[in-house]
């Protein structure tokens, strides 16, 4: 029997929207009130050489001397809490959007039929609490805080749903970030209203997020790094820019929903590994430099995805809610050859 057709044209929206994060700067017991907005400070720094050498230079004590005496001078951002003041303060908000029946762009109504029918199939046999419950789990453990996460004394998150006069606060370090096994019922309770949104229709949710890291009087923090296309050493350029929103220090939205969406632990090498990782269509991990779900293995999101809706079935729960957390991530997935 012959394959059916993937349509050419086929996008779909994202349905977790984090906004860029803010960073203040707070007193642990004062949390909250009277914080102040952290700014990026450019300062210049007079470096060693201290790259790997050519062996040939290396071997070569003049040569090696000479580099040594042109010391490494930059300029660089940096971030780092005031005096007096012991803890990061980070905020953003968190959009959450239903209506995953609707792609936001198809050319072909027969697999739109098909796709609409699987995710009734999914939404009734299996359900979005999972996936609800996984999210709910990286916004209580600080997922998002990334560095800042390291070596901190105290992290409490604070969630607001404010239409239905909801607070959640959590203690990050109850939660473990290798994996989403929990039975805390604040938690549950989230997951269970990211879950509702997914699973309707017409439903959104707005949540505010509110990170406290108690991480010590004047410490460094540690906002988003924008990249540097300009490789040239030009006189004054700096060589590490620090994001920032109107002269606050900043962390990209993309860097937050990354955090967010870290749940894929249904790769085959997830016990080696011992984390999640990101939803991506082929499991890529740029840090290490490897991609998880590579076509050969037909656990990637094409392979998956084409297959479940040609035959309205999923194989499994695993490959369902994988499949279903990539459609919440949004993309175009259509089929380019076309």
């Amino acid at each position: 029997m012959a394959k059916t057709k993937l349509p050419s044209v086929l996008a779909y929206e994202k349905k977790l929207v984090p906004s860029n994060g803010i960073m203040f700067a707070s007193k642990w017991e004062e949390r909250g009130k009277n914080d102040v907005p952290l700014k990026i400070i450019a300062k210049s720094v007079k470096g060693t050489i201290s790259n790997r050498l050519p062996q040939k230079d290396a071997k070569d004590p003049a040569k090696l001397s000479k580099m040594i005496e042109n010391a490494n001078l930059q300029i660089v951002d940096t971030c780092n809490l005031p005096i007096h003041y012991d803890t990061l303060h980070l905020f953003y908000t968190l959009k959450v959007l239903g209506n995953i029946k609707t792609p936001s762009s198809c050319n072909d109504e027969d697999f739109k039929k098909r796709y609409e029918a699987l995710v009734d199939k999914y939404t009734s046999d299996i359900g979005f609490k999972e996936l609800g419950l996984r999210y709910a789990l990286n916004i209580a453990n600080g997922r998002f805080l990334w560095r800042n996460r390291v070596g901190s004394d105290d992290i409490e998150i604070h969630v607001k749903e404010e239409s239905k006069n909801k607070e959640w606060i959590f203690n990050a370090f109850d939660f473990s970030i290798r994996d989403f096994e929990t039975d805390d019922e604040k938690v549950i309770e989230l997951g269970n209203a990211i879950a509702d949104v997914l699973a309707n229709e017409n439903d959104f949710m707005n949540l505010k997020v509110d990170a406290f890291v108690k991480i010590g009087e004047a410490q460094d923090v540690y906002p988003s790094e924008e990249l540097i296309l300009d490789k040239s050493n030009g006189k004054g350029k700096k060589s590490k820019i620090l994001f920032s929103i109107d002269g606050i220090a900043g962390m990209h939205s993309q860097k937050i929903g990354n955090a967010i969406r870290t749940i894929d632990t249904w790769f085959d090498e997830y016990d080696d590994v011992n984390s999640p990782i990101a939803i991506e269509t082929y499991g890529s991990v740029t840090t290490l430099g490897k991609a998880y779900r590579s076509p050969s293995s037909k656990l990637d999101f094409y392979t998956l995805f084409d297959n479940a809706t040609e035959v309205v079935e999923f194989n499994n729960s695993n490959e369902a809610n994988y499949v279903m957390a990539m459609i919440i991530r949004g993309g175009v997935f259509g089929d380019g050859s076309k």
